[in-house]
């Protein structure tokens, strides 16, 4: 049985794995395999495997606290406590250097939606459902007070570019299925009401509606997704006709999966903020 990771290793895996995301972030190569390889040899006879496994629950401690992560590392949620407070110690103590890409990540906007694309590839399965127990772990304060994630998806001219980009999937799909005239149809709803509960109505090939609820992000389809009161009610509301599309690696090649019904029906939804009346 393989032994516990000292508080030493612990910190040498997780300062390995800020310095790829912050590379990644700010655009530059990574090479993981080589990173596993030299961190192996610090470690105290990990395996490269034990390594990936460990940066993967790195992942899923980034999520906890609205942070980026490295989109090749599938989160794992089964992480020790000393995991997550060595993190908090060493984004605390690097907050200056990881800001700027965290930033960049958040705000920029450099995508193009394409006037063409191959839209037959861009459907993949979404993540499988599965009830979620983020690790209880009280600290004092979040090293990085900014929800990182919650962030980029209010990021308007990233959002805008995604349901552009939907707006051209559904009028492919709606001709594709040879109803031109339903693709003609389609209403980019958010563009005049941003409060309506969905972002665009779509059509059926019957011709019955489809209420879209876009979510772009540039991070793998293990991030998060952030959504109001209103749009969860409407989802429950109209969960027969409501569908989410979820876009991720947008900046990179696009790639999409869609989920049908409403949100308590294919996610688990998390409390993060309280509003107080007196």
């Amino acid at each position: 049985m393989a032994e516990d990771w000292s508080n030493t290793e612990v910190e040498l895996i997780i300062a390995d794995y800020l310095s790829m995301l912050n590379d990644e972030l700010i655009g530059k190569p990574i090479n993981k395999s080589e990173h596993r390889k030299n961190i192996s040899k610090l470690l105290n006879k990990r395996s490269e495997g034990s390594v990936e496994f460990k940066h993967q629950n790195i992942s899923a401690v980034l999520i906890k606290l609205g942070l980026p992560f490295i989109k090749g590392y599938k989160p794992l949620w089964n992480y020790q406590r000393i995991l997550e407070e060595k993190a908090i110690q060493l984004l605390s103590l690097q907050k200056r250097k990881l800001e700027p890409a965290f930033i960049s990540f958040s705000e920029g906007d450099t995508a193009v939606v394409p006037h063409k694309y191959d839209f037959d590839s861009i459907l993949d399965s979404a993540p499988e459902h599965r009830v979620l127990q983020e690790p209880e772990i009280k600290y004092g304060k979040k090293p990085i007070k900014i929800n990182y994630l919650e962030r980029e998806q209010k990021n308007i001219s990233l959002g805008t570019k995604g349901e552009e980009f939907v707006v051209k999937y559904e009028k492919w799909r709606l001709i594709k299925e040879n109803k031109s005239a339903l693709a003609d149809k389609i209403e980019w709803i958010s563009q005049n009401d941003d409060g309506a509960g969905f972002d665009i109505l779509s059509k059926n090939k019957d011709g019955s509606d489809r209420y879209i609820e876009v979510k772009t992000t540039k991070l793998s389809k293990d991030a998060p997704i952030f959504f109001s009161k209103n749009e969860y009610e409407f989802s429950k509301e109209r969960s027969d006709k409501y569908h989410l599309y979820r876009l991720f690696n947008f900046y990179e090649k696009p790639k999409m999966f869609s989920l049908q019904g409403d949100f308590d029906s294919f996610c688990q939804k998390v409390a993060i903020n309280y509003k107080g009346y007196f």
